[in-house]
């Protein structure tokens, strides 16, 4: 046999690998096919291929596994038992470009699925590689590695740590300053990872320079990256007071308020949510961002938008009303109630109820003032109906009764609370017979209302506890009229009501303040 003839089968050989290689990565890209190939013993056969002399095999290999990991968890599992993962990462400084992308894609998909499976990629050594991908000058290598970190700090706090102690966090730092959009996307993404679990991994994420950086890019017309750098900032933010105002001296306003008038629905859902972790820290947070404009901004995109974009501008009036009474009265000044109102009427899933209801209950909680703007807008009805509503989760009814409460508590506006006391259930009605308790016996005018709308009657008709609160509100609301007037004859003769009442009402009565 010949030389020619020997090389010829070698050749053959390496013809076969390759084109083994690249057909398992095509039909890995296809999910019919994947329990086929799964049955098969796909990822054994290819592992031998990992070390193959031919780089280009060794990366076509290394992209048939990372589709088969990435379909789902049982295949990552099987990459992980296989062994595979040594031998991914052994030689990856010295490979190629186009190598160093596609085992960065392998680590991704294994992280992906699990803390367990980013775990066995953090035990193998791999962020120490990832971390040299990063220093790397293609930007598709820097790429993949900041995707891969990222989906491996995204799991747990200890998992993000192990990034950070890697030296991740100042080369995406650098990340987010290179030209290519797709790099600072990811880079972005990567550091909002880190930075959400708690105040300590923020902290590194700031100490690397990285809001300066981020701020900058708010403005930036790509939405994909927009959405990416709100995140990461708000992720800041909403850990602690300090990290918030950094955040703030980062001269984010007014320039953040655009952003809710974004085209883009997560653009503004992000910047309302980082708008939201500043505005829940303290009052001075607050009041920036009623005196930049923030609370009209917010108002507007609550009403401009509808399901989850809305909730992070719900929760930020809700935080702002809350801090103080002037608050309070900027969000009712920019007219904040009524779309809040919409929220709780158009908006089908509970927990986007319960917050417009947890945000109207802040907004009428401080004083009676307060308490009237809510229930002028007909808030009260709309919230005892979701409360008694069966449909309603519990913990839509918890918000909602709360709210009820607080608003209830220091409404003096009769007019609103009377509808309620043919409707309202025991435990709310003691709050409604709290208040007229509390009004009656001072205002004439309102004691003559309530006989003639037939509320005095329907006092009569609540069954309370002998010695219970809402016994004493009863027996309050009682001593502010005359015997006769009570009583049950006189209340059920509707032609003598009006005779009883002009002879009740007269200069000499002794009811009459």
């Amino acid at each position: 046999m010949s030389q020619r003839q020997v090389l010829q089968v070698f050749e053959q050989y390496q013809r076969a690998r390759a084109q083994f290689a690249q057909a398992v990565a095509d039909l890995a890209a296809r999910p019919q096919s994947i329990d086929t190939l799964q049955s098969a013993g796909v990822v054994c056969l290819l592992r031998p291929l990992l070390l193959d002399v031919v780089p280009s095999i060794r990366q076509t290999t290394a992209l048939a596994l990372g589709r088969l990991a990435d379909y789902d968890v049982d295949l990552a599992e099987a990459v992980v038992k296989a062994g595979i993962l040594p031998q991914l990462i052994c030689a990856l400084p010295e490979e190629n470009r186009y190598y160093k992308r596609t085992a960065a894609f392998v680590l991704r998909a294994i992280a992906k699925h699990s803390p367990q499976l980013a775990q066995a990629i953090v035990q193998c050594g791999a962020l120490e590689m990832l971390v040299i991908c990063l220093e790397d000058f293609d930007p598709g290598v820097k790429e993949g590695a900041s995707w891969a970190f990222g989906y491996i700090a995204r799991h747990n706090p200890e998992l993000s740590q192990a990034v950070v102690d890697a030296g991740a966090v100042p080369l995406l730092v650098l990340c987010i300053q290179e030209p290519e959009i797709a790099l600072k996307r990811i880079a972005a993404s990567t550091l909002s990872d880190i930075s959400k679990h708690s105040p300590e991994l923020a902290q590194t994420v700031v100490d690397a320079g990285a809001i300066a950086h981020l701020a900058q890019m708010i403005p930036n017309p790509d939405a994909k990256l927009k959405r990416q750098v709100l995140s990461a900032l708000s992720q800041i933010a909403k850990h602690s007071v300090d990290l918030a105002e950094l955040v703030v001296e980062a001269e984010i306003f007014p320039v953040v308020l655009t952003c809710l008038k974004d085209s883009d629905e997560y653009v503004k859902k992000n910047g309302a949510t980082l708008i939201r972790e500043i505005a829940k820290h303290t009052p001075e947070l607050s009041q920036l961002i009623v005196n930049s404009g923030g609370v009209a901004a917010v108002i507007d995109c609550i009403g401009s938008c509808r399901g989850t974009v809305r909730l992070p501008g719900i929760m930020t009036l809700g935080y702002v009303a809350a801090h103080s009474e002037n608050l309070s009265m900027a969000v009712i000044v920019s007219k904040g109630i009524p779309p809040l109102c919409v929220c709780l009427i158009e908006e089908h899933e509970d927990h986007i109820k319960a917050a417009a209801a947890w945000a109207l209950g802040q907004i009428g909680r401080h004083t009676a003032e307060h308490a009237r703007h809510v229930a002028v807008a007909n808030v009260l009805p709309t919230l005892l109906d979701i409360y008694v509503d069966t449909r309603s989760s519990e913990d839509l009814k918890m918000k909602t009764k709360k709210a009820l409460k607080n608003i209830l508590q220091k409404c003096t506006y009769l007019p609103a609370l009377e509808p309620l006391l043919h409707e309202a259930p025991p435990n709310i009605m003691k709050h409604i017979i709290g208040q007229f308790s509390k009004v009656l016996p001072h205002d004439s005018k309102a004691r003559r209302l309530f006989v003639t709308t037939g509320g005095l009657k329907k006092v009569q008709e609540i069954k309370a506890e002998p010695g219970s609160l809402l016994q004493e509100y009863i027996n309050t609301i009682n001593n502010c009229y005359p015997e006769e007037i009570v009583s049950a004859s006189f209340l059920h003769q509707a032609g003598n009501i009006f005779s009883v009442l002009t002879a009740s009402l007269s200069p000499s009565c002794s009811w009459r303040c």
